[in-house]
């Protein structure tokens, strides 16, 4: 096991946006099985240390190749560009004013005369639109187009965000 391998590595995936979710869970339950820290608690102290280090990559690898932002954002990275910091990439202004324009609608739903129809039919929106910016990413980041798949992530980290206040906002109406 190496944890200077990147993840995609260190699990045994191929480098790329679209993942097999069912392989790279069995892939983690073999890895996890097999570095589990219980398993080496008759070793050295150097051994368990490496063992819990190998865990906790591998957890943190899982984490980020399940969720296509946060794998998107990975691959950048391992590409150089760096995605997380707010002012890393500029935004479309004409995508700021449909954000603005969802959120407003997000802010009318509780005064609405059917506010859970009118939240699904506003989060079913934001999911497609979610969609083809993943579409998008994907073959962005296939053509080697590294600036243009970070403006893309971009605004899937706003999307993302939405679809969060949109569940909140339907947690606090089933309250």
């Amino acid at each position: 096991m190496d944890i200077n391998k990147n993840y995609f590595e260190f699990i045994g995936l191929p480098v790329s946006f679209y993942i097999d979710q069912s392989d790279l869970a069995d892939r983690s339950r073999e890895l996890q099985k097999t570095l589990h820290p219980d398993r080496y608690a008759h070793l050295s102290e150097r051994e368990q240390r490496m063992a819990v280090q190998y865990m906790s990559f591998l957890n943190e690898g899982v984490a980020t190749l399940r969720s296509p932002l946060l794998r998107a954002q990975y691959l950048l990275q391992l590409n150089g560009i760096d995605t997380m910091s707010e002012s890393s990439t500029p935004i479309d202004p004409m995508f700021l004013m449909q954000q603005m324009e969802l959120r407003e609608q997000l802010e009318e739903i509780p005064e609405q005369d059917e506010p859970f129809e009118e939240l699904e039919s506003l989060q079913a929106e934001v999911s497609q639109m979610l969609v083809a910016l993943r579409e998008q990413f994907a073959q962005q980041y296939q053509s080697d187009a590294f600036e243009k798949a970070a403006e893309t992530v971009r605004k899937m980290q706003f999307l993302e965000k939405l679809i969060v206040e949109i569940e909140r906002l339907e947690d606090r109406l089933d309250g």
